[in-house]
């Protein structure tokens, strides 16, 4: 199973404990963040060692859906992806539709955050 998959299946399970919560949007939150933090350190260390890397697709991809603050620490800690130009716009781009979709969510529906 490549890397990417693996980021996806465990992006499922999130969705999935989270539904299954009793505040399943606060669940969710704190699962993808904790969850991209790690993606971003596994990316790093695959970057270190020269072996097969997380698209930035992906990475993107958590961050739009919630794992942005996730996504901030990891690029702290373990500094990744602090540099690289393109990708710091995209990311910036994604932590604006994230906010945005979530601002839309809770207007139309605010039952289903809350």
């Amino acid at each position: 199973m490549t890397l990417n998959r693996l980021c996806f299946l465990f992006l499922l399970i999130a969705a999935i404990s989270s539904f299954l919560a009793t505040y399943p949007f606060a669940m969710w939150l704190l699962l993808i963040n904790v969850l991209t933090m790690i993606v971003y350190g596994v990316d790093k260390t695959a970057a270190r060692k020269g072996m097969r890397r997380v698209p930035e697709i992906t990475l993107l991809a958590f961050g739009t859906v919630g794992g942005w603050p996730g996504a901030i620490l990891g690029q702290q800690i373990f500094r990744h992806k602090t540099q690289k130009q393109p990708f710091k716009t995209w990311f910036l781009l994604s932590i604006v539709v994230s906010i945005s979709a979530t601002a839309a969510l809770y207007h139309f529906c605010p039952i289903i955050l809350f």
